[in-house]
């Protein structure tokens, strides 16, 4: 697989996804961590939220997990908010998973060329430095939810 950086590619794997773990899923509505899922939750994808520090907190209709292997069902995506010098331990979160979700996207700001390398090298299509709300919105997928 590779590292996807052209818009009809992004398009695609927005398409192609319908279930997702959001890595660092947040309570608090202004952070991106919370509205950018909430946001894809209202446009139909089913958001499972993973992060420990918020195991009583009910989020999309779920408290959230401790880790990407406490996921107990199959994502397509894993939608990833932590900061880059997390990225390398989460990878081999992520490469654990059984089953391996099609696609990795590390939202806007959040970048490691070597991670992404390394998961693309697995079979896993990678998008970095990308809000995944702003290119839904900005292709059109569903003009009917505006924040």
């Amino acid at each position: 697989m590779s590292v996807i950086t052209n818009e009809a590619d992004l398009e695609r794997i927005l398409g192609a996804t319908r279930t997702i773990a959001v890595l660092g899923a947040h309570p608090a509505p202004a952070k991106p961590a919370h509205f950018v899922p909430d946001y894809l939750s209202k446009n139909g994808y089913t958001i499972l939220p993973v992060n420990p520090d918020y195991p009583d907190e009910l989020l999309w209709g779920l408290n959230p997990v401790a880790t990407l292997a406490d996921v107990d069902e199959a994502v397509e995506m894993v939608l990833v908010f932590r900061r880059p010098e997390n990225l390398a331990g989460h990878a081999r979160e992520i490469l654990a998973m059984d089953p391996r979700p099609a696609y990795v996207w590390f939202q806007q700001g959040i970048r490691d060329d070597d991670v992404a390398g390394r998961l693309a090298a697995e079979g896993i299509d990678v998008v970095q430095d990308t809000c995944a709300m702003v290119m839904h919105k900005k292709r059109g997928l569903n003009d009917a939810v505006s924040l």
